[in-house]
């Protein structure tokens, strides 16, 4: 039989009322969110949604997904997310483990190397020059090829990989096995949880990146959706205000499109259609998420 001490139970019932109003912070935003996105655009105008919507509408989705540059730019942002992830990963990876072999000549000389970058950055106009002389700027490549490596993410990898035993490469070195058949055969099976923590994080930054089609693409077929949402936004906003004015001077506007939504309808619209993959894929990588982040942070 369990017993419990009154102070304990008081702590027990005080612990789960603080994670409970604490979990209600932060889910009620996002609710509310998604309850302005599926409303009436009109009747929200109103105020006093909470998480529920209280004229249940597609409207505000189906505005965006009607128009075809919105649908061909999801597939460009799908294409980039896989290939731009899978790509960067395994640069990262190969790097990290190159990293942690002892006789890498020179391994400390191309770290810091590495680390000045870092700190000290040529900005945008060079950055543009470079691409352009490469001929990636305006390509689908440029989404894939600058964010190949990032050394923050090769160091955690390395961090994580320094925790694998020396005596399991040794012993396929003395099978036979060579570097690369050391990494995929042993290195990657191990390491599944920081490739996940490395998957989650490099997915999201390709997902939710638009500045790059700002600068350095002008091809309307290479164009994100990202950037496209934001577009979008932009021209409801300057109906809205159009509009707005257009009322004070006691014009009457009747035009269709964004007209018959507000912008605060596409936004919640937009944020939503943006979070939703994330929203979806983390359950199933949280397990790894934890574990690769504590195993990679300590080293005995």
């Amino acid at each position: 039989m369990n017993h419990e001490s009154r102070s304990y139970k008081m702590f027990k019932a005080t612990n789960m009322t603080f994670l409970s109003l604490l979990v209600f912070a932060m889910v009620f935003p996002y609710l509310n969110v998604l309850a302005y996105a599926f409303n009436d655009s009109l009747d929200s105008q109103f105020g006093g949604i909470t998480i529920f919507p209280r004229v249940f509408t597609w409207d505000n989705f189906r505005l965006l997904f009607e128009n075809q540059e919105v649908i061909h730019a999801l597939w460009v942002s799908i294409a980039r997310v896989v290939t731009g992830t899978a790509i960067a990963v395994f640069v990262q990876f190969s790097c990290a483990y190159a990293f942690t072999l002892k006789g890498v000549v020179g391994r400390g000389a191309i770290l810091i190397f590495l680390i000045v970058p870092m700190y000290f950055n040529g900005g945008l106009i060079p950055t543009y020059l470079i691409y352009s002389e490469l001929h990636v700027s305006n390509t689908f490549w440029v989404y894939i090829l600058p964010v190949s490596f990032s050394l923050y993410n090769m160091v955690i990898i390395r961090s994580y990989l320094y925790t694998i035993p020396d005596s399991l490469s040794e012993s396929a070195r003395m099978d036979g096995a060579n570097d690369w058949t050391i990494m995929t055969r042993i290195f990657i099976p191990l390491s599944l949880p920081i490739i996940a923590v490395m998957t989650l994080w490099t997915a999201v930054y390709h997902w939710n990146d638009w500045t790059t089609t700002l600068y350095f693409v002008t091809d309307r077929k290479l164009y994100t959706m990202q950037y496209i949402l934001m577009q979008i936004l932009k021209e409801s906003e300057r109906v809205a205000k159009l509009m707005e004015e257009a009322m004070i001077k006691g014009i009457q506007l009747t035009s269709g499109g964004p007209a018959h939504t507000t912008p605060q309808a596409i936004r919640a619209a937009n944020i939503i259609i943006t979070t939703i993959p994330i929203v979806v894929v983390y359950p199933f990588l949280q397990k790894y998420f934890v574990k690769g982040v504590t195993l990679g942070a300590v080293k005995e």
